[in-house]
């Protein structure tokens, strides 16, 4: 995250002559869930890897932006560059940052993806929303790996979905009996917040899953093989820790 900061703070770094940031929401909850007492995969990860999925989108949105408006400049991000997603979103407001520093917002709790639209046009432009967490800290109190170390302030270091897919070394001790089942990445702070009890299902096949990610038993993802994973997660965000290192989750999980 200390990489590039200079960009993160100033958009004019990576799109010159910038003037206005885009902010938009794509909603991933599924209308079905994996089974109780099985390993469990992230709800973004479900279905095709949303970086492609929105991609395609914003390419379309900023084809129909130029086809109205005349030639802009501008680039389109989705969670792959030096960018204040939820600060940008929040500044626009789409929702407020929650203390699980997740964007939350009052009609569709927090289970969307957020993507931009960078331009070099000067736009009406929006004011945020007010802070509505109150005095509820079922987001803190929930984490197994007091990754939510005070309001609004994550240690992404001690974060399940950090262990399960970006660390590539052991999992430190302390940490290998805390995973609760999660192989890859993790809801839990998401699952008891209340705002999403208003979340409610996507309409994109896209982000569908495939059939035995639902089903399977832990059994089932114990025995299974690369061609198999391959199969389940063609194209999925799972492909990014790899066969090994699933098989590497679950172990932990399976010795706690």
């Amino acid at each position: 995250m200390e990489n590039h900061f200079d960009k993160r703070l100033d958009p004019t770094k990576l799109v010159e002559g910038s003037k206005s940031v885009i902010s938009l929401l794509y909603n991933y909850f599924p209308e079905t869930t994996q089974k109780d007492a099985t390993y469990k995969v992230s709800k973004y990860a479900y279905g095709k890897d949303y970086h492609h999925v929105i991609k395609a989108k914003l390419k379309t949105l900023m084809e129909s932006l130029t086809e109205g408006i005349g030639e802009i400049g501008g680039r389109a991000f989705v969670d792959s560059a030096p960018v204040l997603e939820k600060a940008w979103a929040a500044k626009s407001g789409l929702g407020w940052v929650g203390k699980h520093s997740n964007l939350l917002t009052k009609q569709t709790g927090s289970f969307y993806f957020i993507a931009e639209l960078i331009l070099d046009i000067e736009l009406e432009y929006d004011t945020p929303v007010t802070d509505h967490c109150g005095t509820c800290t079922k987001c803190i109190d929930a984490c197994p790996t007091e990754a939510i170390y005070e309001p609004y302030k994550v240690d992404g270091s001690k974060c399940i979905s950090y262990f399960t897919i970006e660390l590539k070394d052991n999992i430190p001790k302390g940490y290998q009996d805390k995973f609760e089942d999660w192989m890859f990445g993790c809801d839990i702070c998401q699952d008891v917040c209340p705002w999403n009890r208003f979340s409610k299902p996507h309409n994109e096949p896209l982000f569908n899953p495939h059939p035995d990610l639902l089903e399977y038993d832990k059994k089932e993802w114990e025995e299974i093989t690369k061609d198999v994973f391959n199969e389940i997660f063609r194209k999925s965000a799972v492909k990014r820790t790899k066969y090994e290192g699933l098989k590497r989750n679950m172990n932990y999980i399976k010795t706690k």
